[in-house]
């Protein structure tokens, strides 16, 4: 039977293309508000200044560039590189759609931003840097990024204190950012990929989980709870499209995988994306032996979102929107609605669907659910607000972010201490700087929001909030849906 989708919620406005491209627009404009480093002469979100400029010296090290993952002025490899994978992979996926938005460059730069960094971190061999902040020191203090004066500690994985995961993540980025590049620089596309081959072989070989070498570095923030196994298929899965050495599949074929932990996909777990992307070797008729598993495993994925059918794994608020997490929910909700819109998109090229026990799912059915899903977020939801700031009439005002919240050095010249900024915190002031594009963790499962900056878990942004969802939008701006 085919499954019907319903919602108890009438569509109060439908998005249109104009807004879908608006919306693609700010999310990839948000990243250039999230910038570390010297900052080019191209930067548009003006409000910004140049931050931590040093990171790295006291290692001997350039570690400056890169991202801030999210609301504070730490930078977190693991949640960095797989913001890069998903940026890449929307790219990778649609960069005909971004183009035609004219985004396409936006979004190269957004990519190279984050691949630059890594490139940095991974520069010496059986050494990877990932984290670059006293994660526990910031959280004590609520500081500008441009004149934060807590400690700038620089934190590595290596031989003696692995860590696969996050170094696997990182091949994975490296490879996917250089597909991105291959036709746009094609020498930068080979040094990319280059140096994830040799991450990877790192990873491979130096088997561990980081956050066991690093301890309180990065416990509690980006634990890691998945192992780094996940990771490893993963890598191997980005370097396999990339580089189509054929030794990428053979690992594939023999990584022990648990078939049961494919229902999540975020920043550290990856099984998902992993099975999703293999799958479309089957269904264009590659490697049928090897990947018919991968088939049923991407289905069951699949179906774990989705309400109503076997596997579910679906909590659906009342509004419609699905719920994993009270703490930024929306993270899950862009990663199952770009990878269902990508899987619809497979499933429509080989005339196939989902299997969902006895329940057949089509493509358009899967890619409706998706875009209700974004339609969600970009205010088509009970309270008609947008969880995208700067995006429609109404959405956050009092974001979970630093310096966002903080004036900027041209509005405020003089230092604001660290115990001095959380008045700024505790203010019920809107933020002073529009943090265009974000989008914030969401609402609670009664599609209440708190637009409380206070309330980390609801009204934080983050990178990987974002990265997927620039997929998504553009899938959805050159309306795909039959």
């Amino acid at each position: 039977m085919l499954l019907c989708l319903s919602f108890t919620v009438p569509l109060i406005h439908a998005i249109s293309k104009e807004q879908y491209g608006e919306a693609l627009s700010k999310s990839i404009l948000f990243y250039e508000a999230m910038r570390s480093g010297k900052l080019p002469d191209d930067q548009r979100v003006t409000w910004r200044g140049d931050p931590a400029l040093a990171d790295g010296s006291t290692s001997h090290v350039d570690l400056s560039g890169g991202y801030y993952d999210a609301g504070d002025n730490v930078k977190f490899g693991f949640p960095m590189a797989f913001t890069i994978t998903m940026l890449s992979w929307s790219l990778v996926e649609n960069g005909h759609e971004l183009d035609e938005a004219g985004e396409l460059k936006n979004a190269r730069n957004a990519v190279r931003w984050g691949s630059d960094y890594l490139l940095k971190a991974a520069a010496t061999p059986n050494q990877l840097w990932v984290q670059v902040g006293d994660a526990n020191a910031d959280h004590q203090c609520w500081e500008r990024p441009e004149e934060m004066d807590t400690p700038r500690t620089a934190y590595q994985v290596n031989a003696q204190n692995p860590g696969s995961d996050v170094a696997a993540e990182t091949a994975a980025a490296l490879a996917a950012a250089s597909i991105v590049f291959r036709n746009a620089d094609p020498a930068y596309s080979s040094e990319l990929l280059s140096v994830a081959k040799n991450v990877f072989a790192f990873a491979d070989q130096h088997r561990g989980v980081y956050s066991d070498a690093l301890g309180v570095a990065v416990s509690p923030f980006y634990t890691s709870y998945s192992g780094y196994k996940d990771e490893l298929l993963w890598g191997a899965v980005w370097l396999y499209k990339a580089s189509r050495d054929k030794s990428y599949l053979s690992y594939i074929d023999n990584i022990e995988v648990d078939p049961e932990a494919t229902s999540l996909l975020d920043w550290d777990n990856k099984y998902c994306g992993a099975q999703v992307l293999l799958s479309k070797m089957f269904l264009s008729g590659k490697h049928k032996t090897l990947q018919l598993a991968s088939k049923a495993r991407a289905d069951n994925c699949i179906c774990s979102f989705l309400p109503n059918v076997a596997n579910s794994q679906a909590t659906i608020t009342p509004g419609g929107l699905l719920y994993h997490d009270s703490s930024d929910n929306l993270q899950y909700v862009t990663n199952a609605a770009f990878v269902m819109l990508t899987y619809s998109d497979y499933l429509a090229k080989a005339s196939d669907t989902v299997s969902c026990g006895g329940t057949s799912v089509t493509p358009n059915k899967l890619a409706a659910f998706a875009r209700r899903q974004v339609d969600y977020i970009l205010g088509e939801n009970p309270a008609n607000y947008s969880y995208m700031v700067g995006f429609g009439s109404s959405f956050p005002q009092h974001v979970h972010h630093r310096a966002s919240s903080l004036p900027s050095l041209k509005q405020h010249p003089s230092r604001i201490p660290c115990s001095e900024g959380f008045t700024w915190l505790s203010s019920e002031d809107p933020n002073p700087n529009l943090l265009v594009g974000a989008v914030v963790g969401g609402p609670d499962r009664s599609d209440v929001y708190s637009d409380n900056r206070s309330n980390y878990q609801e009204a934080e942004p983050t990178t990987y909030n974002s990265a997927a969802l620039v997929g998504a939008l553009a899938y959805l701006y050159v309306s795909k849906l039959k």
